[in-house]
């Protein structure tokens, strides 16, 4: 059940989140005087619509009649020379598949030359136009983080951007929720429901505080076989009555000190435990932080491309080296690029679920992020995208050629058909991780 709500959750989310990304393009064509055919939300088959009367003003519903006209004409403003093909108005229409929506505008080929259509319009507009979508879904991004820094953003990134005069930071620590018999941990005397709070180094002069359960994992990894000293609490029962489980400053806090299992041994300490979190909490930065926030995860994101190209060009090149610890060491590139790389299925059946079943707090946190990764993808040029199709007009433009239907419409196809495979890639990648 959880599974099932989590993927509905989803749908919606990404629903909307490509919804605002076409109402920035829908805003910004009606502003640079581009007329708009068509605003749908969902894809056809359609559900209802509505035509705008563009001499009244008013909306009148489309009989199904009229829809089976529009698919066998050509669909225009105005300058036909055959005046039945002339739209009347736009159209708003609700659609039967969920899976976004779309803008559609009139005479989207850079060469169209007719009154109020988006080849017709300025290069700057047609800039503002294509690249009002990406705007849009960092806007989201920023109204999404400004009211999570209001009631509380979770700590997801290093360094996460706070304003220090104006951030207060409530922390969750890590909790154990079993112990394996017979484990080092069992041994050294933590208990299910003991919080971890830190660990002593070896030397016990430094104090590794406000602990997270990675950083637990990775510093037990670093140490196998060796002795290792956890500062622990054992909280009361009714502290743990409301999940999670809260750090009590009245209770003692001990130190527990277990020797680690060997490297290849099943488990090192033999637990497993909650992840703890770290809540921010603002006031009057909270648009700053929004702001501040959405950059950093622009950044990343940006970043981690940059890494997964690099990676997978490396990978692939030393394929043909005659090395074989080189070729090995680009299949681990390789291989490290496929698990970075999260199609809709990794999103909606896996990523969704978890982040729905850990509260609205962490779903927007999400959403946020999806948001951002929509907009960095559009202003790659990468021509079946919003900042491929800029590239395109402004490579011809600075040329002083112009671009014509036929050329924009085979190299947007065959981008849109590599574009196609690598979703049909990823998705298939998602689904033998999920079926591990």
């Amino acid at each position: 059940m959880d599974i099932f709500l989590g993927v509905v959750v989803g749908f919606l989310v990404l629903m909307l989140l490509v919804i605002a990304h076409e109402f920035g393009h829908f805003l910004a064509a009606r502003k640079n005087g581009v007329n708009v055919l068509e605003f749908g939300i969902g894809f056809p088959p359609r559900a209802v619509a509505w035509r705008k009367d563009p001499k009244t003003g008013k909306w009148k519903r489309l009989p199904k009649t009229e829809w089976e006209k529009e698919k066998v004409t050509k669909v225009v403003y105005s300058d036909a020379k055959d005046k039945s093909l002339t739209q009347k108005g736009m159209i708003f229409s609700i659609n039967w598949l969920p899976i976004g929506g779309f803008c559609q505008m009139d005479g989207e080929s850079d060469a169209d030359t007719r009154a109020g259509t988006f080849g017709k319009a300025s290069f700057w507009s047609k800039t503002k136009i294509l690249f009002a979508g990406v705007t849009m879904n960092w806007l989201v991004a920023i109204i999404i983080l400004t009211v999570l820094a209001w009631v509380g953003m979770p700590e997801f990134l290093d360094n996460q951007f706070t304003v220090s005069q104006d951030t207060r930071v409530d922390f969750v620590p890590v909790q154990v929720t079993s112990v394996a018999d017979d484990s080092p941990a069992a041994k050294g005397g933590i208990q299910t429901g003991d919080l971890i709070l830190g660990i002593k180094t070896a030397d016990g002069t430094e104090v590794l505080n406000q602990i997270s359960s990675n950083e637990i994992r990775d510093y037990n990894e670093s140490h196998p076989g060796e002795e290792v000293t956890y500062i622990v609490q054992s909280p009361e029962a009714e502290q743990c009555a409301e999940s999670p489980c809260r750090q009590d400053e009245n209770l003692p806090v001990k130190d527990v000190t277990v020797t680690l299992n060997s490297a290849d041994a099943d488990y090192l300490l033999g637990v497993t435990m909650t992840t703890s979190q770290k809540t921010q909490y603002s006031t009057w930065s909270a648009p700053v932080v929004g702001i501040g926030v959405t950059a950093q995860i622009t950044g990343e994101t940006f970043k981690g491309l940059g890494i997964m190209v690099w990676n997978l060009i490396t990978g692939i090149g030393s394929q043909f080296s005659p090395d074989l610890a080189v070729r090995e060491n680009g299949q681990q590139a390789i291989s490290a690029v496929g698990d970075s790389v999260s199609g809709p299925i990794g999103i909606i059946g896996v990523l969704f679920p978890a982040f729905t079943a850990a509260g609205p707090t962490n779903l927007a946190f999400l959403a946020a992020l999806i948001s951002v990764s929509l907009a960095c993808m559009n202003v790659l040029p990468i021509p079946a995208l919003d900042g491929g199709r800029w590239f395109l007009i402004a490579i011809y433009k600075m040329r002083g050629k112009k671009l014509s239907k036929e050329t924009e419409e085979k190299i947007v196809s065959r981008a849109f058909m590599v574009l196609l495979a690598l979703i049909v890639i990823v998705t298939v990648l998602d689904i033998v991780r999920i079926a591990r």
